[in-house]
């Protein structure tokens, strides 16, 4: 995978944690820094770790699934990037108590519900065989960190939610174009 694709990839990755920190920006705007570096950080590392842990299982079946790895890459893909464009227009119940970054268990929760997909792309690299896992790892980490912590500060002083509705569409977008570049070829 190239560097194009990387950033392409992280920053899709990162828009689930975009929106999240756009919600929080609105809705709790005026946090103290710590709790902005707590979720941020929470989500770049398990945004970064779980495609880590998702390779190392995909590693672990790249036997017996052999030449079909591109069709299962692209299907992951495809599917994520279709599922954050669905939930892109669905409305959703911006409940202040549910989104409480001050509190560990909330975050954790949000780290863990936006990196699911990550996971997925991890996967992904072990069926197309990526060779700088690594790299990728830390590139989404923190793109991810820098997305949230960016998000929260901008976005808490403007009263536009739909910010993080084209982030998701677009994020959605690109996944799917990457899982047909690795499809094609």
């Amino acid at each position: 995978m190239g560097w194009i694709e990387l950033i392409l990839l992280a920053i899709s990755l990162a828009m689930d944690c975009f929106a999240i920190s756009c919600v929080v920006g609105m809705l709790q705007p005026n946090l103290e820094k710590r709790y902005v570096w707590r979720f941020s950080l929470a989500f770049g590392i398990f945004q970064g770790g779980m495609p880590l842990i998702g390779w190392l299982f995909g590693e672990s079946l790249l036997g017996p699934l052999g030449k079909i790895g591109p069709f299962i890459a692209f299907g992951i893909l495809a599917f994520i990037g279709g599922k954050m464009l669905i939930e892109s227009f669905k409305k959703e119940d911006e409940n202040p108590q549910h989104l409480d970054v001050t509190k560990w268990k909330n975050v954790l929760l949000l780290a863990i519900a936006t990196s699911i997909d990550a996971l997925a792309v991890g996967f992904s690299f072990a069926m197309i065989q990526e060779q700088h896992v690594v790299r990728n790892v830390f590139v989404i980490g923190i793109t991810s960190f820098l997305i949230s912590y960016m998000a929260y500060t901008f976005v808490k002083k403007l009263t536009n939610p739909k910010i993080s509705q084209y982030a998701e569409i677009v994020g959605g977008i690109v996944l799917i174009l990457i899982g047909l570049k690795i499809l094609l070829g």
